[in-house]
């Protein structure tokens, strides 16, 4: 009797110590990534809402006789930065969701219970979705900074000294800022999800810390 208890004691602190690491890594992403979610959501809301109420400016009246040009109040080319920063933003709240289950798992490990347990395999399973959404989502804000950045550097090449003055168009708006900015805070975001992820995948990985 005596000896099964010995045997119990070290099972039940190991599973403590993986309830205890993996809580903390969950919740840490959970966070983080909503707190970046929300932040990269409005930005992008603001960048997409500040294109839709500027899309007709009227020129202001020129000289009699002068054919005066519209004011362009759009980015052509950032369009392609908003898609790949909402279908990032949609990638991120499936990582959220994964981070939440996770949270579950640590409070199922804590019961004393064993058959509420959540089985290795399925834990194992979820982190390794965890770590191929944040590096997925990585790759679609990468994609959407990356051309965002191009557009805006082609608009800042193009334009030559004393442009502002003459011709609006050429401006680089803080609207469009923030498109970059919003994919920007997606990559840290996706980012801390997969090295969330990744290393509580490993730390489980090792034999000596069986679930």
């Amino acid at each position: 009797m005596m000896q099964n208890e010995i045997e119990i004691q070290p099972l039940s602190t190991r599973l403590e110590r993986i309830a205890a690491v993996l809580r903390i890594a969950a919740w840490s992403s959970f966070a983080i990534q909503t707190g970046l979610a929300a932040a990269s959501s409005v930005l992008l809301l603001l960048a997409i809402s500040g294109r839709t109420f500027n899309q007709a400016i009227v020129a202001p009246p020129g000289v009699p006789g002068v054919a005066v040009t519209p004011t362009q109040a759009t980015t052509p080319g950032l369009g392609i930065g908003m898609f790949w920063a909402v279908c990032g933003i949609f990638v991120l709240l499936f990582g959220i969701y994964l981070a939440f289950r996770l949270i579950r798992f640590s409070k199922r490990l804590r019961n004393p219970d064993p058959l509420i347990h959540p089985k290795r395999a399925k834990v194992m399973q979820v982190l390794r979705l965890a770590a191929m959404t944040g590096l997925a989502g990585m790759l679609l804000m990468i994609l959407g900074t990356g051309t965002t950045i191009a557009v805006l550097l082609a608009k800042s090449v193009a334009q030559p000294q004393g442009v502002a003055i003459y011709d609006p168009n050429r401006i680089i708006r803080s609207l469009d800022v923030f498109v970059a900015a919003a994919n920007t805070l997606g990559i840290t975001a996706h980012f801390v999800g997969a090295i969330a992820a990744l290393g509580v995948f490993y730390w489980l990985h090792r034999p000596s810390d069986p679930l």
